[in-house]
């Protein structure tokens, strides 16, 4: 290296100082730092030689300067209604894991379910000219004039991109493996009127509990209300269930953080999981399979409808004429713990039961 034209320790390092430094043309040193694909054809040891220079000498690429020549900010917003354990980390990390590596910065705000924000976000998100928004089980907003991905949205919006899950197959998946257990009363937790995919996940649920020969109870239906991400939201509902009624083999959970809830009001009510009640979850976060008992679950690909959300969204803003696709389909799978059991098995047991390894049933 000339180390003749070697900045000074407190210099702020530019492409320029750079390319002094190494004796290079600025559009040599420029293509190999910004990985353009014409950076190819310069010898690889020339590309490890600017590329170790720029680490020696800590050298950060302009992004302002970069953004005026694509006309970009190379920065997207992300919606979500809050930033919960769960599933909000397990998409996020998708989200961020993609967003690294395609070297764009992001703009997190979380609404909770506030109308006024709601409305002043994306607004806000544009004033500071993101190229592009991600919402996370969020409403999608009217009149933004750039691209838009949304993890688990339905709404058929021109412009936006929906990545769903299957389900259908969710509920098929769920509810014959509850069918083949032998439960026919079944209680079931309906999420939140905001949550974009209750009404989507329940007329599924529904529909396909009927034509596995499973009864809906009305005095089994469980309708959540609470704007809670915590275990709260299924343990005084289901404290409320057992309350009026014990005349139930399985409880569907509308996802796995509800599921915990509902365990521990069942447990308190002196039902033992799944000796006297079958529990299964939604989701398979993080804990699922640390619970005692651990839990069955539905598992969504979280983390990589994060990830697959991202990608469509950066291809979306870096290839604005290629036609998209409306909606991207996810597929779910059975996960099959300890929290679920034959409705035949439902004595007590003074045995210690040994804990089964998980069991996973893909659609």
């Amino acid at each position: 290296m000339n180390r003749r034209n070697s900045p000074e320790k407190d210099e702020c390092v530019t492409l320029r100082t750079l390319a002094s430094h190494l004796g290079l043309s600025l559009t040599t040193v420029s293509v190999v730092v910004s990985d353009s694909p014409a950076a190819q054809a310069i010898p690889l040891t020339t590309r490890k030689r600017i590329l170790a220079a720029a680490s020696e000498l800590h050298y950060r690429p302009n992004y302002f300067a970069r953004s005026l020549r694509r006309k970009r900010s190379m920065s997207v917003g992300v919606l979500v209604s809050e930033m919960s354990e769960g599933y909000f980390t397990l998409v996020m990390n998708g989200v961020e894991e993609y967003l690294m590596a395609a070297k764009y910065f992001y703009l997190l705000a979380s609404h909770y379910w506030q109308a006024s924000l709601l409305e002043e976000y994306p607004k806000m998100l544009l004033e500071r000219s993101v190229d592009g928004i991600l919402l996370v089980n969020t409403p999608t907003p009217s009149r933004v004039q750039v691209p838009i991905v949304s993890i688990s949205g339905h709404e058929a919006v021109a412009g936006v991109t929906n990545i769903q899950l299957d389900h259908k197959q969710a509920a098929r998946l769920a509810l014959k493996h509850l069918a083949d257990l032998g439960h026919r009363r079944v209680a079931f937790m309906k999420g939140q009127e905001q949550t974009v995919d209750t009404d989507y996940r329940w007329r599924e649920i529904m529909e396909t509990a009927r034509a596995y020969g499973i009864e809906i109870h009305e005095e089994l239906l469980i309708r959540l209300t609470e704007n809670s991400w915590s275990p709260a939201l299924g343990y005084g509902p289901v404290k409320a269930l057992v309350a009026r009624t014990r005349d139930f083999s399985a409880l569907f959970a509308f996802n796995d953080i509800s599921a915990v809830g509902a365990i521990r009001a069942l447990h308190e009510a002196g039902l033992r999981v799944p000796d006297d009640v079958s529990v299964i979850g939604f989701d398979d976060v993080l804990g699922a399979p640390f619970g005692i008992p651990s839990l069955t679950t539905i598992r969504q690909p979280l983390r990589e409808m994060g990830k697959v959300g991202a990608e469509f969204l950066i291809n979306r803003i870096n290839h604005p004429k290629v036609a998209y696709p409306q909606q991207v389909l996810m597929q779910p799978e059975l996960v099959i713990r300890e929290s679920t059991a034959t409705a035949s098995s439902r004595r007590p047991s003074l045995a210690p039961k040994r804990r089964r390894p998980a069991v996973v049933t893909r659609g």
